[in-house]
């Protein structure tokens, strides 16, 4: 039986992770379905997400322990997330990642079902000019109820996002992932809003071009986010605690 961590998470880092569900939902990313994660930063075998409750629920004593299987090791009763494997096999396959997204907005739906490939529209989405996989899960499985509901589907799904940091899921939503929580809020949020700009774009565009960012683009608009999107977290952070003064 995996034991609990020997560092607890402190409270800072607690309140800022159950700030994360709110804010992703106060910007239309997730509503009632929907998570966020952040791996332990001294325990790189554990990661923190909420039982199994709307985001915008969230308070820090919603938020559960869990080992790189997924197994909940502070439960006390409460229930998971069934798609809690999205997390931990993505965990297990990047090291270089310290927050996992997993979402449906609506913008972005449409880009697993379709041929037309989402692109990076603006610099605040330079991270999209790396083409985002499609994770089809009835290539692998069949028929499904769409869920990640086990390692094993959890293992295909971070296969197939590979070294990007999104990856769309045909008929279901997109995982975003970030070294940070940070970083992690920021891309969930700026795919969607690029989501949306593409569409509009598509529809000015009338089958012309799009004058998209350029992969070298990207990584150079990419690395400048790093730092100057915190501004972004820090504005979305503060509304969080004026609202509920944590």
């Amino acid at each position: 039986m995996s034991q609990s961590s020997s560092e607890p998470l402190s409270i800072e880092l607690l309140r800022d992770l159950a700030a994360a569900s709110r804010i992703l939902a106060s910007q239309g990313v997730v509503d009632g379905f929907g998570h966020v994660s952040m791996r332990h930063p001294t325990n790189p075998n554990r990661y923190f997400m909420s039982c199994s409750k709307p985001p915008a629920l969230v308070t820090p004593e919603d938020l559960l322990e869990y080992d790189l299987d997924s197994v909940a090791l502070n439960a006390q009763g409460r229930k998971s997330f069934l798609e809690r494997y999205i997390h931990g096999e993505i965990y297990k396959a990047r090291p270089d990642i310290g927050s996992v997204v997993h979402s449906h907005s609506p913008s972005v739906v449409p880009f697993g079902l379709v041929r037309v490939k989402m692109q990076a529209m603006f610099h605040n989405a330079a991270f999209l000019a790396k083409e985002p996989p499609i994770f089809d899960i009835r290539e692998k499985f069949g028929e499904t109820d769409m869920l990640v509901g086990d390692i094993p589907k959890g293992v295909e799904l971070a296969q197939v996002m590979g070294p990007r940091d999104v990856v769309m899921m045909r008929a279901h939503g997109s995982v975003a992932c970030g070294p940070t929580l940070q970083t992690a809020v920021f891309r969930a949020v700026y795919t969607e809003v690029n989501a949306r700009i593409q569409h509009m774009s598509l529809a000015l565009a009338q089958g012309q071009p799009i004058a998209a960012l350029s992969v070298k683009e990207g990584e150079l608009a990419d690395e400048v986010n790093q730092g100057a999107g915190l501004r972004a977290w820090d504005l979305w952070r503060t509304q969080v605690r004026d609202e509920l003064d944590w």
